[in-house]
Order: C-alpha cells, then structure tokens, then sequence
C-alpha cells in the first residue's frame, strides 16, 4: 500500500489492470462540513461500496486507487478548469454547490467562491492526478501498456440527470475514444451475452475526465468508465451493501475486467 493517507489509497498489483475509484470517499474537512446544509454533509451522491465490490479484483492482480474525501470536496472525475463534461445536459461541476438532485450543499452565502474552488483543486485534485498519471507511467513502464477501469456507481433514478431508470451497467469509452475499437467491441459483446444485468455502451455516460483524459489508446493506455445503477448491488434507500445483490453482479464483473486485461490475466 502506498500513497498520501489523507488522500487516497494505492494498492498497485502485478498486471497492468488499475481500477481508479474517484467517488466512494466520505470524508469532509471539518472546516468545510461546518457550512453544509443537513443534506450536504450526508454526503448522498456518494459511490457507495464500489471500493468493496471491487475488492475481488485483487485476486486477478489488478492495482487500485481510491479516494478518500467526498467529491463534494472536490470533483476528481471533472476537469481542472471545471468544463462541462456533457454540454447542455445538467450535471455538477469540480465543487459541486448542488446535489444531484438540485438541492443546495451549502447554506446560504456559504458557498465557495473562486478563490476557494481554486485551493481545493490544488490541495486535493492536483495530488491525486498526480499520483494517477505517475501509476499509469509505471505499468505502461513495467508491462508495456496500462488498462484503466474507472469505476463508479450511481442512484438507478435521479430525474434531473437522466430520464427514466439507469440501465444496471453503463460502459464509457468516450464513444471509442479511449481505447482501443477491439477492446469496446470485447466488452460490448459481453455485456450483450450476459442477461443477468440491463446494460448500455456510452450511452447517457460516455466517461468522464479520468477516461477521456488519461485513454490514449495509441500510447497504450486503454481506459473505460463503468457506471453501475446501485440497485444492482446495494440497497439504494437504506444505502446498505447488499451481499447477495453483489455476488450476483460480481461474475459479470469479473468476466469484464479479465477481457479488458486480455491474455495477461
């Protein structure tokens, strides 16, 4: 295990295969929790568990990174000038102000200004990019090439972002930009073969920055964005993990990850 402890964890693995986890952190300075309505320092658009449901990548070699403060602290899957990942649809930015659902986070006239947006990208997004980019130059080093599966989850229904229920699987490959066409076209059939779990390819979510950013196919990195609807693991209103739920998705999971490895599984 190595690491900033008040960042992130890092558990590299013996193959080129890094599951990133951007969003599963709770964790929220004093400082800043102090400003935050009731609802905001609930934390409730958290990627619950994902940490966990992972855990079983381990077994297939497989590094891991996560975060351990909350994106309301900072958004490390949103771009440091704060661009909009998705133009004209609603979405939150690199400190979000809102919750999902268009609640406020902070009390009034206890939001953020610019100064502040800007020390929290140095204190908290610059460092983790950092230690991202250097752990995928490693395996690109050691292996030759990197997988990076950037994995996330999300409330099955959340009416302003998306209409209707989420497909159980959401797989981003910034519309094939990320990487490699034989790889998006391996995950996209396993995804069709399987009909334990409804399943999309760069539908509502392409990916967001870790995969655009970090995908460059020609270079040998190859990264994709898995966005799973947490009814498939958890129960969504009690926001408990579900065992059962999750050893159900976990072969899914497991035939994913072993293609996107490739032969070096």
């Amino acid at each position: 295990m190595t690491g900033d402890a008040d960042l992130y964890d890092l558990e590299r693995g013996t193959t080129p295969l890094l599951i990133d986890v951007p969003h599963a952190g709770t964790s929220v300075p004093a400082g800043i929790a102090e400003r935050m309505t009731e609802a905001g320092r609930a934390v409730p658009d958290t990627d619950w568990f994902v940490d966990r449901l992972y855990a079983f990548a381990r077994e297939l070699g497989a590094g891991m990174m996560v975060a351990r403060h909350s994106r309301f602290v900072v958004d490390l899957n949103r771009p440091p000038d704060d661009a909009s990942l998705y133009p004209g649809q609603a979405t939150t930015g690199l400190v979000p102000t809102t919750l999902f659902d268009g609640a406020p986070i902070y009390r009034d006239g206890q939001a953020p200004d610019e100064a502040e947006i800007a020390a929290r990208r140095e204190t908290y997004w610059v460092p983790y990019h950092a230690a991202l980019a250097a752990e995928i130059d490693r395996l690109v080093a050691e292996h030759g090439r990197a997988v990076l599966w950037d994995a996330h989850s999300i409330r099955s229904v959340v009416p302003r972002l998306f209409d209707g229920r989420l497909p159980d699987l959401n797989l981003g490959t910034a519309r094939g930009a990320s990487c490699r066409a034989g790889l998006r076209e391996g995950l996209s059939a396993i995804l069709e073969g399987q009909e334990s779990f409804s399943a999309v390819v760069d539908g509502r979510f392409v990916g967001g920055y870790v995969t655009r950013h970090y995908g460059r196919p020609e270079a040998g990195v190859d990264a994709v964005q898995m966005e799973i609807a947490q009814t498939a693991y958890m129960d969504e209103a009690a926001a408990t993990y579900d065992t059962d739920r999750a050893g159900r998705l976990r072969p899914v999971l497991d035939t994913l990850l072993r293609a996107a490895l490739g032969p070096a599984a």
